[in-house]
């Protein structure tokens, strides 16, 4: 059996080569390359995808997230609640606008923010909430949109790893006052490079968002408002809204793969994902938690097996971090994660002997 990647970005290109190829050779010969047609095009897909209003193209995920606090009048000496176990992006998009991140521990099962602890996060500075739709799952949104309504707060969904994935019958980026995407390539919708977007009902948030993203501009070269320069490029959204029509049978495949998985993994020591039932799980990472977490790691590398850890250290004890001011043990549940989990290889050009292969090599790590 050959290596087993983490991801084979080829693949997806090979499969698509022939309407990828056409796409970049009607950008080059339109000679728009900065916030024309595609981008308008593909920001109306997209929206209508996600179940949402609008949708706004940016430079990235991260900026897709301090855009929307910017929108939301987010900035200095404001508290935003959010995951203790998240990608660096999203404490980073938070302090971007100048905000404080107030950090709070997930739950073992969905590794999701605990809304049963959004009381105790709460302060007279608290402006937003940012729950984190991680690994594909979606975050248990009912309670924490009830808890942000009763005390006045912005809901902005962090989606970077859930596109297409449902909440209650409908697509995360339809909840929130605003949802930020990311379209990193290796995302379940992924550019060919950087990529981000948010997406809102409010049309008003919708105007604000795109001048914001382009130094504030309402009228070229007149800045209305203090922004960023942020925006998605034309090659990225015509090759984007490619892949947009392949986003619904990629994410099955992943669910098809992912039971596979569960399937042949059940009954070992380790702890799966699950699937809640008020959710779709889209799989942008199947995570499984095992005590020997880098034992096993090592073990499977031997095998020719590569796999990543999503996160290794929770933010509250990254050292950039360290001025937030939680202790060691303070948000146990986000540190045990970052001890015990190991993301294995998923994505859609991976094959049910592959999979097999790696159940086997955890099967026979557990023999010791």
């Amino acid at each position: 059996m050959p290596e087993i990647p983490m991801i084979q970005l080829s693949e997806q290109y090979r499969a698509l080569r022939v309407e990828l190829d056409e796409t970049v050779r009607r950008v080059f010969e339109q000679g728009a390359f900065i916030l024309g047609a595609e981008v308008a095009v593909f920001e109306s897909e997209f929206a209508a995808y996600c179940e949402s209003a609008y949708a706004v193209g940016v430079a990235s995920g991260t900026e897709a997230l301090q855009l929307a606090l910017m929108a939301c009048g987010v900035g200095e000496n404001d508290e935003v609640i959010t995951s203790a176990h998240t990608a660096v992006a999203t404490v980073a998009a938070i302090e971007a606008c100048g905000a404080r991140p107030r950090l709070v521990d997930v739950t073992l099962e969905r590794y999701t923010l605990n809304p049963a602890l959004l009381t105790e996060a709460l302060s007279q500075r608290t402006r937003a909430i940012v729950p984190v739709h991680l690994y594909g799952c979606p975050a248990d949104l009912t309670p924490i949109l009830e808890f942000a309504k009763t005390q006045g707060l912005f809901v902005i969904e962090d989606c970077s790893q859930a596109h297409g994935a449902t909440y209650a019958g409908r697509k995360v980026g339809s909840f929130g006052e605003l949802a930020a995407f990311s379209f990193y390539p290796t995302k379940n919708l992924g550019a060919f490079g950087d990529g981000g977007a948010v997406t809102t009902k409010d049309p008003s948030l919708a105007e604000k968002l795109k001048a914001l993203r382009q130094y504030g501009w309402k009228e070229h070269y007149v800045s209305s408002l203090k922004g960023l320069n942020s925006r998605l490029d034309e090659l990225q959204a015509a090759l984007l809204r490619v892949k947009l029509r392949y986003l619904d049978a990629w994410n099955q495949r992943r669910r098809e793969l992912a039971n596979l998985y569960l399937e042949l993994l059940a009954g070992t020591e380790l702890t799966l994902p699950i699937q809640p039932a008020d959710a779709t799980h889209v799989f942008h990472q199947f995570v499984i938690r095992h005590p020997q977490r880098d034992a096993l790691r090592a073990f499977l590398k031997a095998w020719g097996i590569h796999t990543l850890i999503h996160y290794p250290v929770p933010i509250h004890l990254q050292p950039a971090y360290a001025d937030l001011g939680y202790a060691r043990g303070s948000l146990p549940n986000a540190e045990r994660a970052a001890n015990e989990v190991l993301s294995l290889p998923l994505y859609p050009e991976l094959t049910e002997e592959q999979v097999r292969f790696v159940c086997a090599g955890i099967r026979e790590f557990a023999k010791g």
